[in-house]
C-alpha cells in the first residue's frame, strides 16, 4: 500500500490519521511536498502532444505505479483536495497520453481510498470531495474500497475527533481482512 499525502504541513493531521488507519499495516508514503510538481499545461489536443516537463512528477508515478493499493490523503482546502494533490492528479491527463505507458490499464489494477481532514463540519463539507474521487478513480477504472474523514485543523487536532479515530480503528480491521 502506498500514502499519496498531499498536505502541505509535516506531522499534520493527515499524516496522524493516516498512521492510526494504516497501523501495523506494511505501507510506504509519498509526501507530495517533497516534490516538485508543475500544473499542467494542457497540450491534449496539440499535434505532438505533451512537451517534456522538467520536474518531479515521473519519479513520483512511477514509484505510484509500482503499489497495487493507493491512499489519497489531503487536507480539505477551499472544499477541494489540496493543491499539491491537485497538480498531481491533472497531470494524469499527460501519463493518459504517454505512449510508453498503458496508465489507464494499470491504474485500473490497483484500489483507491481516500482519507481527508478539514475545520468544522468537515463530514459533510468533505462529501463533494469524496464524490470528485470516486468520479477521477471511475475515470480510471480503479474501484474506491473507502473513505475516511477527520476533523482538526491544528496540528493533531484530529486526534480529539473520535468519530474519526473510531472510523479509522475500523477500517484498519477491514484493510486487514482484505488484504
Amino acid at each position: 500500500m502506498l500514502v499519496i499525502n498531499g498536505s502541505s504541513r509535516a506531522n499534520g493531521n493527515s499524516e496522524y490519521l493516516a498512521d492510526i488507519l494504516l497501523k501495523d499495516i506494511s505501507h510506504s508514503t509519498l509526501f507530495l511536498r517533497d516534490f516538485d510538481i508543475k500544473p499542467i499545461v494542457d497540450q491534449r489536443h496539440d499535434a505532438n502532444g505533451f512537451d517534456s516537463v522538467d520536474d518531479d512528477y515521473e519519479k513520483v508515478i512511477s514509484q505510484v505505479l509500482d503499489y497495487d493499493i493507493l491512499l489519497f490523503a489531503t487536507p480539505l482546502y477551499w472544499y477541494g483536495m489540496s493543491g499539491r494533490m491537485k497538480n498531481f492528479v491533472d497531470r494524469w491527463s499527460q501519463s493518459l497520453r504517454d505512449k510508453r505507458l498503458d496508465f489507464r490499464g494499470e491504474m485500473g489494477k490497483k484500489q483507491a481510498f481516500v482519507l481527508i481532514v478539514g475545520g468544522d463540519r468537515i463530514h459533510i463539507k468533505a462529501l463533494p470531495l469524496v464524490q470528485q474521487f470516486q468520479y477521477i478513480f471511475d475515470f480510471m477504472n480503479m474501484p474506491m474500497i473507502g473513505y475516511l474523514i477527520g476533523q482538526g485543523t491544528k496540528p493533531e487536532e484530529v486526534k480529539n475527533d473520535r468519530r474519526a479515530i473510531e472510523n479509522a480503528a475500523t477500517w484498519n480491521n477491514k484493510i486487514k481482512e482484505l488484504f
